[in-house]
């Protein structure tokens, strides 16, 4: 069980990720703001917590695998990544610029620790699961797991749902994902866009083992996560119902901030409003 005395430490990194979002989208001009500050409690939790990893050897073999699959909110990826100690904080003032490591969408071949390359939405679970079933091939007793975060929007792209279905055929195990449920896209609101609900049901009967959680509560996330990870039968998916924007008033819940970018002195607004407290 995670402990109070954590909780406290991720709390106060999640805090410096959602800072470091904002003065990189103020720097850029450009990127997704809402997304990646919904996730921001997700990500810190997951590399700060549970994943296995080692960022001062990015190829460790015996690795846990993060798939970005919704690769438009790299911000929070970088912010935390650098947090991390996988590259210097300064860089991340580089983000979407010429020749930057840093670009809009995750590049496997620039940056070491990004798994793949994203940008088609609905293509991430499927290159996660291949990662998890190639893994039990090739060593069926392997102790990782295969993250894939996904956007709830992006549940509108047919290739997800082949992935759910083979992956529940094949109860892989080792394979979970987290579905970011905000409940906004960059046309506006997930149930006026194409309703996805009831989607716990869904993933139910594509053979998922399905937990609905706060995505901002790090108790939620340690419970459902360590129970995801000893469903030895099929794979498992978690709903996080996030808010996005998370942290700024003025930007949460709004689907124009999806795709876009502070001003300087919204920037200055959301800042202050992050470190109030």
């Amino acid at each position: 069980m995670i402990t109070d005395e954590k909780i406290k430490k991720l709390q106060t990194i999640a805090k410096d990720v959602r800072v470091d979002i904002i003065n990189m989208l103020v720097e850029a001009g450009s990127g997704h703001t809402a997304g990646s500050l919904g996730m921001a409690d997700v990500f810190t939790f997951l590399y700060f917590h549970i994943l296995r990893h080692k960022p001062d050897d990015p190829q460790w073999e015996d690795r846990d695998r993060l798939i970005l699959s919704n690769g438009h909110i790299a911000p929070v990826l970088y912010a935390v990544m650098a947090r991390a100690g996988y590259f210097p904080l300064e860089e991340l003032q580089t983000l979407r610029k010429f020749h930057s490591r840093l670009q809009g969408h995750p590049h496997k071949g620039y940056l070491p620790g990004i798994e793949t390359s994203s940008g088609p939405l609905g293509s991430g679970l499927s290159q996660a699961l291949g990662m998890a079933l190639a893994e039990d091939m090739i060593n069926p007793y392997s102790d990782k797991f295969f993250y894939c975060l996904l956007g709830d929007g992006e549940l509108n792209e047919g290739q997800n749902w082949e992935a759910f279905m083979h992956a529940g055929k094949e109860r892989i195990h080792n394979l979970i994902a987290i579905i970011d449920r905000n409940d906004i896209q960059i046309d506006g609101y997930t149930h006026d866009v194409m309703p996805l609900e009831p989607l716990k049901e869904k993933f139910e009967s594509f053979g998922w083992h399905t937990q609905e959680v706060n995505g901002h509560s790090f108790e939620d996330l340690d419970q459902a996560i360590n129970l995801a990870k000893n469903v030895n039968d099929m794979p498992s998916v978690i709903i996080a119902i996030t808010v996005p924007g998370r942290g700024v008033k003025e930007f949460e819940r709004k689907p124009e901030w999806h795709g876009k970018a502070p001003t300087k002195e919204e920037g200055e607004m959301a800042i202050s409003e992050l470190t109030a407290n």
